[in-house]
């Protein structure tokens, strides 16, 4: 597994979590998807000048020179969230993290503190869930009994694990807008939300201007915004996530930074995978791993050039990347001026790419 801790040059001193914290006013948070995914706002950011301007995410094949790569996540989301009822009656919520392959699921489970190994919650009529054992960061290893298995109650009784900054319950338009269009795998539990904004004809368009597109998959789980609550970052650890980078797509990486052509990462997933995979060489490698690389100001990355990204919550992980990958105090202006310009934020929200 990679080390939690990543380090580099850039920065005189190790940030602290206090630094990371905007004013956003509430009527910024989009509650709804635009109807054209492609229709979202872009700002871009010279991560050299720190110049800042404004399109729309169609202009985005624009700034994609022909011979550079863009690096997509395809991974899907589930619907991850179930409701049921305690043996007394009560409530309990399961949002499942991961399948550990051996009849027992990892998920996160509320109220955690009642339900304790050995304790049932019914989901319907045809399925339950039974804690096996409970495990540290909030996490519990669950198993299926009943006649649906896992993915049977996902299917029938699953719905999907929208946010919470989203007040107000998903509907069936959220199980295809709070989806990439290129979603291929099973295992996500939030979408990698920069891939949101393209559209079947947008990815054309890159094609047909000679950039290139190749994918990767890096599974969301709950770690990815577990909340960081120390101000001292390196206190924090994060969840572990699977990603795989096949072999077909190690190679585009590899072959277009030799010819120093440029990759682009959609999403902090694609970053986080990217960099994980990296030898010794500069060289990303083909597999199946687990990462729980923590990026953060000050990071040497090695194989991501540009970041295609959407604008996080303060105090994140996700920010902290973003700022180690656009230098700190240029994105924190660029977050200043998104907002002061009525820029819409999170999942649902407008886009940012750092060139």
């Amino acid at each position: 597994m990679d080390s939690p801790r990543a380090t580099g040059p850039g920065s005189a001193e190790p940030h602290r979590l206090s630094d990371f914290d905007y004013n956003l006013p509430p009527e910024q948070i989009a509650q709804h998807p635009l109807p054209d995914r492609s229709a979202s706002r872009l700002l871009v950011l010279d991560r050299q000048t720190g110049n800042i301007s404004h399109l729309n995410f169609r202009d985005l094949p624009g700034l994609i020179p022909p011979g550079d790569l863009l690096v997509i996540n395809t991974s899907r989301v589930i619907p991850a969230r179930l409701h049921g009822k305690r043996e007394g009656g009560q409530g309990a919520e399961f949002l499942l993290v991961r399948d550990r392959g051996d009849g027992t699921w990892l998920a996160m489970a509320h109220p955690g503190g009642k339900l304790k190994p050995g304790r049932r919650v019914t989901i319907g009529a045809d399925s339950a869930i039974e804690i096996v054992e409970a495990l540290g960061g909030g996490l519990r290893r669950v198993r299926f009994v009943g006649a649906l298995d896992a993915r049977g109650t996902l299917a029938k009784y699953g719905e999907v694990p929208l946010p919470p900054y989203i007040r107000r319950p998903p509907t069936r338009a959220d199980q295809e807008r709070y989806q990439t269009v290129y979603a291929a795998h099973d295992g996500s539990v939030a979408a990698p939300t920069a891939g949101l904004h393209f559209t079947t004809e947008l990815l054309a368009r890159i094609h047909e201007q000679r950039s290139f597109v190749t994918m990767i998959d890096l599974h969301v789980g709950p770690g990815t915004f577990k909340p960081v609550e120390t101000d001292d970052l390196d206190e924090h650890t994060m969840h572990p996530e699977v990603y795989e980078i096949v072999a077909g797509a190690a190679n585009w990486v590899n072959k277009v930074r030799d010819v120093e052509s440029k990759v682009w990462a959609v999403g902090t997933t694609v970053v986080r995978a990217l960099e994980s995979a990296v030898d010794e060489m500069g060289e990303v490698r083909p597999g199946t791993r687990e990462t729980s690389l923590f990026i953060r100001p000050p990071y040497d990355f090695k194989v991501v050039n540009h970041l295609i990204t959407n604008f996080h919550l303060p105090r994140s992980t996700l920010l902290m990347l973003v700022c180690a990958f656009g230098g700190y105090e240029r994105v924190m202006n660029a977050y200043r001026e998104a907002v002061k310009e009525g820029y819409r934020f999170y999942s649902y929200g407008d886009a940012m790419a750092i060139i």
